[in-house]
Order: structure tokens, then C-alpha cells, then sequence
């Protein structure tokens, strides 16, 4: 595929739950509320976690008369042909036809990836100029990025999903000359200094040594997001004590300062802001011949 016009944020991990597609509508919001226009693409067919964010986003504001701002949004169904080539075939089609029908309209067009290998999920991952792995702080998840010394967080072999992006940083530097700024986001973080926080810490570090990323402190675990998705609302929208199911706590201001503290350092800043409000647009589901 040739290079968008647009900054194109992808979310990626091999690992699911760890936070891809909060994260994917929260930068949205932001960049909304900001000014900028933004597009978004649910790569994932089968879950489609960011799809139903968004929907629920739209159902709430809808029934309460809120204005709020609602990214261009592309949902991609899962292939249902006669085979597995012909299946990758035709949502590599559809895929290809969002990103043509936005590319040189909006400022950012962010992509929530599957948590698994796919053809697709290479191909998203080789049109990032910023790629963001959320990562729950944890030996587990770290394990698909790299193994590493269970005593010392000492680098032993890198994962498959690393493998995938050096993949991919080699071709879009064959493209276009350019690399990924690969990110890492420490996910639910914990605030006691436990053995585990310190080796997937430690273990975190040596891999972005290595393979020449960023890693940023991420969101902490915190019940706000659990009545934030049902509404389809962020921590950076006006919430009433409806919304809430209370007044707002110290959890939902730690939150919104934490999403606030990652998106300075993704570094976005150089994209022109517009006038304040983002664009209003429906959901856009690519149905093509499946």
C-alpha cells in the first residue's frame, strides 16, 4: 500500500486485554478535542472491542442531546469466503479502501490492530509512523515481546511480536525512508515495587535497548474505565453524576492526568490544531463481497 498523507498511530500487541483499544479511543478524543481530524479503523473482525466503544459513544450522546466530538470510523467484518487467501484477500480490500477514503482528509488516522498475527495486522503495522504497544505490567504479557532472565530481566530472545515490527520497520524504510516510532506503554502499572514490577521494568528497558524503541509510563488499573466503556465516554469528556454513577472521583482526575502525561509523550505536537470541535461523521461499516 502507498503511504498515507495523514500521521498514522497504530495500536499493536500480540496480547489481548492489554489496553489497545481504551487507548485507541482516548487519543482519539483528545486529538478531537483539539481541533484535529481524526479517522479510526477496527482492524480486529472478531472482537471489534473499538467499533462497540464507538457505537456506545454515539448511542449515549444521541439519547442525552450531548455534543460530543465522534472520530470517522471504519469498522472491517471478518471475510467469510470459501477460503483463508480469499478471506485475507477481501479485508485487505476493505482495509485499503478506508485508509483511501480518509487519507487526505484527516490528520491522524488511528488503526486498533488484532491481538494476534494476521496479514492485515503486518500490513497496518508497516503504514505506523507512531506504533503503541500497551503492555499490562506483567511476565506474562512481556513474554510476547521478548523472553528474558527470570532473576536478572537480563534480554535472552526476542519475542515474535518484536520480530514483527522489526518486519515491518525494514519495510517502511524500503517505502518511503522513514522509521517507526515504536512506543511501549506500561500498562496497569502497580505502585508497590514488587520483584515482578521490577523485572518487567528491567526486562522492558533491555528490549528498547535493543530493538531501538521509547517506553512510557501507561494507565494505572482503575474502575473509571469500567463505567467509562459501556457509555462510550473518555476521561477527557464532561461527565455528569449520570454518567458517573457519582461524582467524579480521584481515580477518574488520575486517569485523565495519566492519559495526559502519555500523550505528551508520544511526542504528536506537530500537527497543525484547527478551531476547537472535531468532526461529527457516521459509522462507516466496508461490507464489500464477503
Amino acid at each position: 500500500m502507498q503511504r498515507s498523507n495523514a500521521h498514522v498511530i497504530v495500536l499493536g500487541n500480540e496480547k489481548g486485554g492489554s489496553g489497545k483499544s481504551t487507548t485507541a479511543i482516548h487519543l482519539a478524543i483528545h486529538l478531537l478535542y483539539a481541533g484535529l481530524r481524526v479517522a479510526t479503523i477496527d482492524a480486529d473482525s472478531r472482537q471489534h472491542t473499538l467499533t462497540t466503544y464507538v457505537r456506545n459513544r454515539r448511542e449515549w450522546a444521541r439519547a442525552h442531546g450531548l455534543s460530543v466530538p465522534h472520530s470517522t470510523h471504519f469498522h472491517l467484518p471478518q471475510g467469510r469466503g470459501d477460503s483463508r487467501e480469499k478471506n485475507a484477500d477481501m479485508e485487505f480490500e476493505m482495509f485499503r479502501r478506508a485508509v483511501a477514503e480518509v487519507e487526505k482528509d484527516v490528520d491522524y488516522l488511528i488503526i486498533d490492530t488484532p491481538g494476534f498475527d494476521t496479514h492485515l495486522t503486518r500490513i497496518a503495522h508497516s503504514l505506523a509512523d507512531t506504533l503503541i504497544t500497551p503492555l499490562n505490567d506483567s511476565l506474562i504479557d512481556l513474554d510476547v515481546i521478548a523472553r528474558i532472565a527470570p532473576d536478572s530481566g537480563e534480554l535472552l530472545e526476542l519475542g515474535h511480536y518484536s520480530r514483527l515490527v522489526q518486519r515491518s520497520r525494514r519495510e517502511r524504510l524500503a517505502i518511503d525512508g522513514r522509521t517507526i516510532d515504536w512506543v511501549m506503554v506500561r500498562n496497569r502499572t502497580s505502585t508497590l515495587n514488587s520483584r515482578n514490577t521490577r523485572l518487567v521494568r528491567t526486562g522492558v528497558e533491555n528490549v528498547a535497548k535493543r530493538v531501538g524503541c521509547r517506553v512510557a509510563d501507561g494507565i494505572a488499573e482503575r474502575v473509571i474505565f469500567r463505567s467509562l466503556f459501556p457509555i462510550g465516554m473518555t476521561v477527557f469528556d464532561p461527565l455528569d453524576e449520570e454518567a458517573l454513577g457519582g461524582a467524579p472521583t480521584m481515580s477518574h482526575i488520575g486517569a485523565r492526568q495519566e492519559y495526559r502525561q502519555l500523550l505528551d509523550a508520544l511526542n504528536l505536537s506537530g500537527k497543525r490544531c484547527r478551531e476547537q470541535g472535531g468532526g461529527q461523521s457516521d459509522d462507516r461499516i466496508l461490507a464489500g463481497t464477503v
